[in-house]
């Protein structure tokens, strides 16, 4: 089979399309013929060597990773049949493999594709489907809303801005660029702006000014941070909910951006309540015994019930060297995603 290589820690380039044996499965585990991969922001930093959340980085060499969609076409001993020919969905944990044509996974990681939902959508909902599902848990939609999304053209923004159209939420949508701005307007944002043009926050004020009657933002969904996550929060009225999932624009959490981010004592002046939901907080909120699946599973139906779509940008699986290059610069719209 055709798969991606990591034999050293470094570049994009040192990912490389290469013949290897196809994996087998073990007992409880299923073989996928591989439709789609996801590329995940993770998968770059253990490119580069870094270990971050995981226990351990994986012996070199290694095929990166942990997202894929596909159809079942082998079985190991104790696994019901009926996964046979069946299109599913898995993340596969910190076992990486997911740049290739095959790959195994345990049968109890495994979620059927709903019929409506392409294999690439699919992808996009295991991993930031589950992760915006898990962020929507800290706060309540309603048609009182008014949120503000910075990232609004990513994949977590894309499923946010969806959804809380569905609530019917008002939504400013923050982009940088007008192909994103446009990107964030198609996916029914009320106002989508260009956070490079440093007189975003003015336009924003003066549409909750002219067109809401001077109602503040309610809730900022930030998983930028920085000075775009800054402004954003500035724009949050009384009793307003900080949302914080990630800082992909360098703070605000950091303690050498000090000057990126309002002290608690700000917020509490302020009325405005911060919520850090990434990782144990997320998983606590969901609960049972298992909360990254109830979590994947909430996401898979909330596509299937129509209450959002992800947006995808595909790769071939031969260009994830360019793939990482676009997620790490910020030149995609929407999850990434490697097809065989």
């Amino acid at each position: 089979m055709r798969a991606i290589r990591l034999h050293a820690f470094g570049p994009a380039e040192n990912l490389v399309l290469e013949e290897t044996a196809a994996p087998e499965p073990a007992r409880g585990q299923v073989r996928i013929t591989v439709s789609a991969a996801g590329v995940h922001l993770l998968d770059t930093s253990i490119r580069e060597g870094i270990q971050g959340p995981l226990p351990e980085l994986p012996e070199l060499p290694t095929i990166p990773g942990r997202e894929v969609a596909g159809i079942v076409d082998e079985l190991g001993e104790d696994v019901p049949a009926h996964w046979l020919g069946k299109r599913v969905v898995a993340h596969i944990g910190f076992a990486p493999g997911g740049y290739a044509e095959r790959v195994v996974t345990e049968a109890s990681r495994l979620h059927e594709v709903p019929a409506d939902l392409d294999s690439a959508e699919a992808v996009a909902l295991i991993g930031t489907g589950r992760t915006t599902m898990g962020i929507l848990q800290f706060t309540k939609l309603t048609s009182d809303s008014v949120a503000v999304i910075p990232a609004a053209a990513g994949g977590i923004g894309t499923l946010l801005t969806k959804y809380a159209k569905h609530r019917g939420a008002t939504v400013i949508g923050l982009a940088g660029g007008p192909e994103k701005t446009a990107r964030v307007r198609a996916n029914g944002a009320d106002l989508a702006v260009d956070y490079t043009d440093p007189k975003w926050p003015e336009e924003v004020r003066t549409y909750l000014t002219e067109q809401l009657d001077g109602r503040a933002a309610t809730v900022v969904f930030d998983g930028v941070g920085g000075e775009a996550g800054l402004a954003a929060v500035d724009l949050l009225g009384p009793g307003g909910t900080h949302v914080v999932f990630g800082w992909s624009g360098k703070g605000p959490q950091a303690d050498d951006d000090a000057e990126l981010r309002f002290t608690e004592e700000e917020l509490a002046e302020r009325g405005i309540t911060q919520l850090n939901v990434l990782g144990p907080a997320m998983m606590r909120k969901a609960g049972g015994a298992n909360p990254v699946r109830t979590l994947e599973l909430a996401a898979l139906t909330a596509a299937a019930l129509g209450h959002f779509t992800p947006a995808v940008q595909r790769f071939p699986l031969a260009e994830a060297a360019a793939a990482h290059r676009a997620l790490e610069s910020r030149a995609t719209m929407g999850k990434v995603v490697l097809i065989p």
